[in-house]
């Protein structure tokens, strides 16, 4: 089914999950322990990551037809510009429609390893805006598109941002999951904003339970998210204790998708980094807790 058509049926909010690829045989064991152990919780969807520059290209392919035909889940595969032509984008299309999924993700990527500035390749696209139009014009997919609540690294200012995102939407895309942020106040404002600039497709907002100081530093150095300096400070002064670390990250997550979810957020992408505790644990919380069916904040009628 496809994932508009889930957000616009569904009766609550929709939680989905993401997973990337691993790079050993171990590590696609427990991904696929992990898969298996979050399938219970029956999400709407699921989602496969590609590798840093596309690297793990055929491997996303196998793993959401794994999860479609195998397992039952609504699977959507990210497909992202980088290192790839017109012809091989097209190959990698045909193949996920053969295979039974109905949900992409069109991505630009992230430069190669290495590389500092992004560039396609010949014969390649530039902008996520140029695959979702591929995509549109060739497939009957139902096309996601990713959105920045603290604005795109590369974009000058917000205004540009909502423009880059209001093309990405009228080149197809019907969904849009936000880049993982911790802020809740960076969301509302956000999805304000592009409702003001005629963006009215769902915007899902991301969040990743933090276990792990180290790997929280990477990521936010990647992608930009602002970490609150209370919050960083609370995690780092346990960073030698793991268990403390997750514990907060877990308590923290659920009180920000609680809040999230009374505001009227349509659902929540939960980035699981491969790993099903933290995620299974807020998810039943929240189910426990059903905070929205306690909307009210006057945000609700925004996002």
């Amino acid at each position: 089914m496809r994932i508009d058509e889930i957000i616009a049926t569904a009766t609550e909010p929709t939680f989905s999950f993401e997973f990337f690829p691993p790079q050993t045989p171990e590590g696609e064991e427990n991904l696929r322990a992990s898969i298996q152990t979050l399938a219970l919780l029956q999400p709407s969807f699921v989602s496969i990551t590609y590798g840093a520059g596309g690297s793990t290209r055929q491997r996303t392919v196998e793993l959401v037809k794994w999860m479609k035909n195998d397992l039952g889940l609504e699977a959507m595969a990210h497909l992202t510009c980088v290192g790839a032509t017109v012809e091989e984008l097209r190959a990698v299309l045909d193949d996920l429609r053969d295979g039974g999924i109905e949900n992409v993700i069109a991505l630009r990527g992230d430069a190669p390893q290495g590389e500092t500035e992004w560039k396609p390749v010949p014969g390649g696209l530039s902008h996520g805006s140029e695959l979702a139009a591929l995509i549109t014009a060739h497939y009957d997919f139902c096309i996601a598109g990713a959105c920045y609540p603290e604005i795109h690294q590369e974009a000058p200012d917000l205004a540009t941002d909502l423009r880059n995102l209001k093309e990405k939407v009228e080149a197809g895309a019907r969904v849009l999951i936000t880049q993982l942020f911790f802020d809740n106040r960076a969301y509302f404002e956000f999805v304000a904003a592009a409702r003001d600039f005629g963006i009215d497709v769902p915007i899902v907002p991301g969040i990743i339970p933090v276990t792990n100081v180290a790997q929280l530093k990477r990521m936010t150095t990647l992608c930009g998210a602002q970490v609150p300096p209370p919050l960083l400070e609370a995690l780092e002064s346990r960073a030698d204790r793991p268990e403390a670390v997750l514990e907060l990250g877990v308590a923290y997550a659920t009180l920000q998708c609680a809040e999230l979810l009374a505001s009227g957020a349509p659902g929540i992408h939960f980035y699981t980094i491969n790993r099903s505790p933290a995620t299974s644990a807020i998810v039943s919380a929240l189910r426990l807790l059903r905070p929205w069916e306690r909307r009210g904040n006057p945000v609700a009628s925004t996002v």
